[in-house]
């Protein structure tokens, strides 16, 4: 891609790992620097502040998905046409065939079996009095939620959460990361087209509903297997790391763990502030359809940009104290599942697990104490830990 920068440049690349460990630092520069800023090592646009992150998922007319979200050329092939990289009509159509299903009125439904599970996991764990928080907690419950709502089949499903953090890994640009991803996420495809198939997926599943749109000529039978790979990838990484992040937070910050407990019913604040303050997803990919501009700053056409979710939620133009965990804020327009037409279908049963998961810890747990030195896995769009050691007192 040729270089066209019009504005301020900047010499920051938020894929190296010193940046996916530690990025907030690097977010504020730019944030500083301008309400869009060209990076030269990774030749896309960074669109930092909130403002210009919720403007570029909300216009899709103008920041397209239809050229891929991915920051390499392969990844972007391989995904033209999917739901990740479509825009409507076809994203609309491709979007419906579990909007139903994904409703929050639907997962509502699912509230009293999804506490109970999350109930059953946490006291056991609580029993042990020694866990670790994302390996036997935050890994363990989404995988098991979600794999048994598309219906998948036993077989697979230990290496679900690997091939999703691939999927995210391969988002990013040409590097050792996306390079190491390529192989596994061919597993996943091969998985989903041999293993996952309609006759293996469990009667009333989301998964065969995607068959069964396509018998009704709803979506193209050639959209199944892209729509039950992205079902796959995508519907547990926002949970699984959210729930990693937030007992880190709480186990760091007693001051708010105590708050929590003296008051139950800011649970749902806590989830969202541990969606802004540290998200998952950190960032997407978009084109630019034409000569484009944010906040008074050209972009020119065809150019990437980068809509950086993780610095919008800290920009200091729209929170008091950014830099601050704050379970009382209740940040409820946070962009931590994003926003606009591609914002995460499945953010209400993210929500539901987040919630059920800390409502029991509250109930449960009078202390949380970290035991070792937490592990943050490095990952070219998602941002979570790998492992935390942890101790509780009942």
């Amino acid at each position: 891609m040729a270089i066209t920068a019009t504005g301020p440049s900047s010499e920051i690349d938020l894929f190296s790992d010193e940046a996916v460990r530690d990025p907030y630092d690097r977010y504020r520069e730019l944030r500083d620097a301008g309400p869009a800023v060209y990076l030269e090592k990774n030749q896309a646009w960074a669109v930092t502040r909130f403002q210009g992150v919720r403007e570029v998922l909300r216009d899709w007319e103008r920041f397209t998905s239809e050229k891929g979200v991915a920051m390499n050329e392969a990844m972007n092939a391989a995904n033209i046409g999917s739901i990740v990289a479509s825009d409507p009509p076809q994203h609309t159509k491709l979007r419906k065939v579990l909007s139903e299903r994904l409703s929050p009125g639907a997962i509502g439904k699912l509230t009293d079996q999804i506490s109970m599970q999350a109930d059953e996991l946490v006291a056991s764990l609580v029993e042990r009095e020694n866990f670790d928080a994302v390996q036997d907690l935050a890994a363990f419950f989404p995988i098991s939620v979600v794999a048994d709502l598309i219906g998948l089949p036993d077989e697979g499903r230990a290496k679900l959460l690997d091939w999703g953090n691939a999927v995210f890994d391969g988002f990013g640009p040409d590097n050792p990361r996306t390079e190491a991803a390529m192989p596994k996420i061919g597993e996943m495809w091969a998985y989903v087209a041999e293993v996952a198939t309609r006759d293996q997926l469990a009667p009333g599943s989301m998964g065969l509903a995607v068959y069964e749109a396509a018998d009704r000529g709803e979506i193209d039978p050639e959209s199944c297997i892209p729509l039950m790979g992205g079902y796959v990838a995508a519907g547990m990484d926002t949970t699984v790391n959210a729930i990693g992040t937030g007992v880190l937070l709480l186990a760091e910050n007693p001051d708010q763990w105590r708050r929590l407990k003296s008051d139950a019913s800011l649970i749902r604040s806590a989830g969202n502030e541990i969606l802004r303050y540290d998200s998952p997803v950190q960032m997407f990919a978009r084109t630019a359809t034409d000569d484009q501009e944010i906040e008074g700053r050209q972009i020119p056409s065809g150019d990437r940009v980068l809509a950086v979710y993780g610095s919008a939620n800290r920009d200091e133009r729209k929170w008091e104290s950014a830099d601050v965990f704050d379970v009382a804020r209740n940040p409820i327009d946070h962009l931590g599942l994003g926003f606009g037409v591609h914002r995460c279908a499945g953010a209400a049963l993210a929500r539901l697990e987040i919630e059920a998961i800390f409502a029991s810890l509250v109930a449960r747990v009078s202390e949380i104490r970290i035991e070792a030195e937490p592990v943050r896995q490095l990952n070219n769009t998602v941002r979570g830990l790998k492992s935390l050691p942890v101790s509780v007192a009942t």
